[in-house]
């Protein structure tokens, strides 16, 4: 776990004025030195405030603006990884302490302490519906039993939670009940048709929240059905259930949909559902950039898919006398080595020549040393020595085309091809290289 030094935290004046604060402690006291706090909004979030943790002990005091809403409490980096969420009324202080073991736990907070018991009390009991059903026990009263703990649940978390912002959480988990008892392939099958019934996905609320991604991510990607799927098979329920989801969201803000496409992809890409996250890509995701006029994440997922491992690179071309040499069409070797240097790069003149060396018996490997040069003349001097490698002469340096097109942005960078040009290995130094390759041998 790394730490930012609290003096280089965005500095903001606190009026005396808040009007209400999120305080508490932190276990292990010597582990946590600052807090930030964030507003979540439809698929972004906005800093609100900060401060220091001293000897375990925070507060942080919000400003008299501060919107009621999900805020995220950021303790360390990576960001994305080190938090936790908190509703915030502006009506309530909330205490809360937070363990690195047990996570956060409220002291006082009527927003958060009926939110957590209730989402507590829901996922137990859909445990024990699972529970029932691993069971293999058509058992009619245990299923009468926790259908009557769910109709409970729901109507004492409903009633007690009118008013705040966490009934709009508790509103939309309604659960699906069951008015009799059903086997295991009817009941989820019933649950998935009446999934989107109580989910208003145009509640600012519940947008400014990783609740609602959450649903609409499980609604995707969970199963619902006990019988064994073959990839292809569930890829094509995977496009159903997104498309589906796409029905639901239509007339939502662009960037909102933007937001809930983007964690579907990379959902199905950590699943390796390569199929499903193209689909993705193409008919959501960059429609959406779009309409936002935000191009740029388009454009960092289309760099990531064709320099992803198992991806066939963009093709290289170069003249080596009056031939024509081509990357994909070089033969003879087990392991082909991309990489792009410099001439004029102070760490590629002390990994390449070594790395020459190294390689120098091994005849199932070949090099294709791309130079990236403002100029020929310092290129030619430098790639003499390394004459075991092909060289290809990249002018204009950052602006060549292949720098672009392979995302360059350090020299020396490496790509390890396996013998049908395919992208297994992005080592990060010379010796990284030889390691791969000793591994393999």
């Amino acid at each position: 776990m790394k730490y930012f030094p609290f003096s280089i935290l965005l500095a903001v004046t606190i009026s005396s004025s808040a009007q209400h604060s999120i305080f508490g402690t932190f276990t292990p006291a010597k582990n946590y030195k600052w807090l930030i706090a964030y507003h979540l909004k439809a698929g972004a979030q906005a800093y609100t405030v900060d401060t220091a943790i001293k000897n375990g002990a925070f507060t942080l005091s919000f400003p008299k603006e501060a919107v009621p809403g999900t805020y995220r409490l950021v303790y360390a980096v990576p960001q994305d990884e080190f938090y936790f969420d908190v509703l915030y009324s502006g009506k309530e202080d909330v205490q809360l302490n937070f363990d690195s073991e047990k996570g956060v736990s409220f002291t006082s907070s009527q927003e958060n302490r009926i939110f957590d018991a209730y989402f507590k009390e829901i996922n137990a009991a859909k445990q024990a519906f699972i529970d029932l059903y691993q069971s293999g026990k058509d058992d009619t009263d245990a299923f009468a039993k926790l259908t009557d703990r769910l109709r409970t649940a729901k109507t004492g978390y409903e009633d007690e939670s009118e008013g705040l912002l966490a009934h709009h959480f508790i509103a939309a988990n309604r659960p699906y009940i069951p008015s009799e008892y059903e086997n295991n392939e009817t009941y989820w099958q019933h649950k998935k048709d009446r999934y989107f019934e109580h989910l208003d996905l145009s509640d600012p609320v519940l947008q400014g929240s990783a609740f609602l991604t959450d649903k609409l991510t499980n609604y995707v990607f969970t199963a619902v059905s006990t019988e064994q799927k073959t990839k292809a098979e569930t890829q094509k329920v995977l496009l159903e259930n997104i498309d589906r989801v796409a029905s639901e969201l239509k007339g939502t803000d662009a960037a909102y949909r933007f937001h809930i496409y983007h964690a579907f992809y990379t959902k199905a890409t950590v699943n390796e559902f390569y199929a499903t996250a193209d689909h993705i890509l193409d008919s959501f995701l960059k429609p959406a950039a779009q309409e936002t006029g935000n191009q740029k994440p388009v454009d960092a997922i289309e760099v990531q898919n064709r320099l992803q491992i198992g991806a066939i690179p963009p093709e290289i071309t170069w003249e080596d006398g009056n031939t024509t040499k081509r990357l994909g069409e070089l033969e003879g070797a087990d392991f082909y080595i991309l990489i792009f240097w410099s001439s004029t790069c102070s760490h590629c003149l002390h990994e390449l020549p070594p790395l020459h060396e190294k390689l120098k018996p091994s005849a199932d490997v070949k090099v294709v040393a791309v130079g990236l040069e403002d100029g020929q003349q310092p290129c030619e001097k430098e790639s003499a020595k390394l004459p075991d490698f092909e060289h290809v002469l990249a002018l204009d340096h950052w602006d060549n085309k292949y720098a672009k097109v392979y995302d360059i942005h350090k020299t020396p960078t490496f790509f390890i091809l396996d013998v049908d040009k395919r992208i297994v290995a992005k080592p990060e130094s010379d010796k990284e290289v030889v390691a791969f390759l000793k591994g393999k041998s």
